[in-house]
């Protein structure tokens, strides 16, 4: 019997800043962006408007790690068909205050506003199912998924998921 190691990591990010979304500025909701990777390699992707309108950056992006925190639990049990059992998988975030948030068990009066289905995440969080870690912005993949980005970074980013090779 071959064993077989993979790893699943997230890379979840939202576009809040509104002046370079022209659709947010309709009904000012951010988008939530994300990839999926398994062994390194893009399994999947998303971009979505939330469902509600953010009132910062630190909620904006809680409310993208929930998102994500909802996939990687489906990802996660779609691979306990094939006996691939994971914990602690992580999700990349590029805002220590949604981090600190969602570590953080005691609501305080700054959070009270988001909506209760996002907190789920605090659970997963704390029975070791998903870990989040900071990633500096510059390396959020997921960046691909919710900004318009310039032809350089546009390129970096998509060779660092493999698919795309600038050099050829």
């Amino acid at each position: 019997m071959i064993a077989i190691t993979l790893t699943l990591y997230l890379y979840s990010d939202p576009n809040y800043c509104l002046a370079h979304n022209p659709f947010s500025k309709i009904d000012r909701k951010s988008t939530t962006g994300g990839c999926h990777l398994l062994g390194g390699k893009l399994v999947s992707w998303t971009s979505k408007k939330q469902n509600s309108v953010s009132t910062s950056t630190a909620e904006a992006e809680y409310v993208a790690a929930g998102i994500c925190c909802a996939q990687v639990l489906w990802l996660r049990n779609q691979l306990q068909d094939y006996d691939i059992q994971l914990s602690k998988i992580p999700i990349y975030c590029d805002n220590t205050s949604a981090i600190a948030i969602a570590n953080n068990p005691v609501l305080h009066s700054k959070t009270k506003h988001i909506e209760v289905r996002y907190h789920f995440i605090r659970d997963h969080v704390m029975n070791g199912d998903i870990e989040l870690h900071f990633v500096p912005t510059e390396y959020q993949l997921a960046d691909l998924f919710t900004k318009p980005l310039d032809v350089t970074r546009f390129n970096m980013l998509l060779s660092e998921l493999g698919m795309l090779n600038p050099e050829e």
